[in-house]
C-alpha cells in the first residue's frame, strides 16, 4: 500500500483508473460549472447552492440561508484570490453552515487542479477515518492528497474520484453481506 503522512491506500493503486471511471455523483457537472462560473467573478449564493447541494445532497442548506447575499459573494471572491490554501479555506468556514468537508468542495469546483474534497469516504479509503475536521488537518490531507496524484500519475479529481468509489463499493459490499448474514 501507498502511504503519505499518516494517509495510506486502502487498495492497490493500479485500482485508481478503474475505481475513477466507476464514479457517478449527480450534480457534478453543474457543481464544477458553478464553480467555474465564480472563479470567473460570478460569485453570487445560487453558485454556492448548486455546489453545496452537491457535497451535501440538500442536508443543511437552509443555514446558508442565515449569511447575506454580500457575505457570500465577499467570501467567494477572498477565497478565489487567496494567496495560500489556508486563507482560502478560512474564509469560507467563516460563512454560516459552511464547514471544512464543504469548503473543501467549493475549492474544488473552483479549482480542482489545486484542491481536494475532505469526506468520510475518502478518509475511509486512506485508512484514516478521524472525526478531525480542522483547517491544519485539511492542509496536511490536501497535502498527502497531492503527494498521492502525483505518485501514481493521476489528477487530483481522478484520485478523489477512486477514494470515494472504493468506500462505496466497499460499504455496498457490507450492506448485502449483512444482509445474507455475513458478518465482520
Amino acid at each position: 500500500m501507498n502511504q503519505a503522512n499518516g494517509f495510506e491506500l486502502q487498495f492497490d493503486a493500479a485500482e485508481i483508473p478503474a475505481l475513477a471511471s466507476r464514479y457517478e455523483y449527480t450534480l457534478e457537472d453543474a457543481a464544477f460549472n458553478s464553480g467555474e462560473r465564480i472563479r470567473s467573478g460570478s460569485c453570487s449564493r445560487e453558485n454556492l447552492m448548486v455546489i453545496f447541494r452537491w457535497k451535501t445532497g440538500g442536508r443543511g442548506v437552509s443555514r446558508l440561508g442565515k449569511n447575506s447575499d454580500v457575505e457570500i459573494e465577499d467570501a467567494l471572491r477572498l477565497a478565489v484570490k487567496a494567496q495560500t490554501e489556508r486563507a482560502a479555506i478560512s474564509v469560507l468556514t467563516g460563512l454560516y453552515g459552511v464547514d471544512i468537508p464543504v469548503a473543501s468542495a467549493v475549492l474544488t469546483a473552483i479549482d480542482p487542479e489545486k484542491y481536494t474534497i475532505l469526506d468520510f469516504r475518502a478518509l475511509e479509503a486512506l485508512g484514516n477515518p478521524t472525526s478531525n475536521r480542522s483547517v491544519g488537518f485539511y492542509l496536511v490531507y490536501l497535502k498527502a492528497c497531492r503527494r498521492l496524484a502525483a505518485s501514481h500519475g493521476v489528477t487530483l479529481r481522478t484520485l478523489d474520484r477512486a477514494l470515494w468509489q472504493w468506500s462505496a463499493e466497499r460499504s455496498a459490499v457490507v450492506v448485502e453481506q449483512r444482509r445474507h448474514g455475513f458478518s465482520r
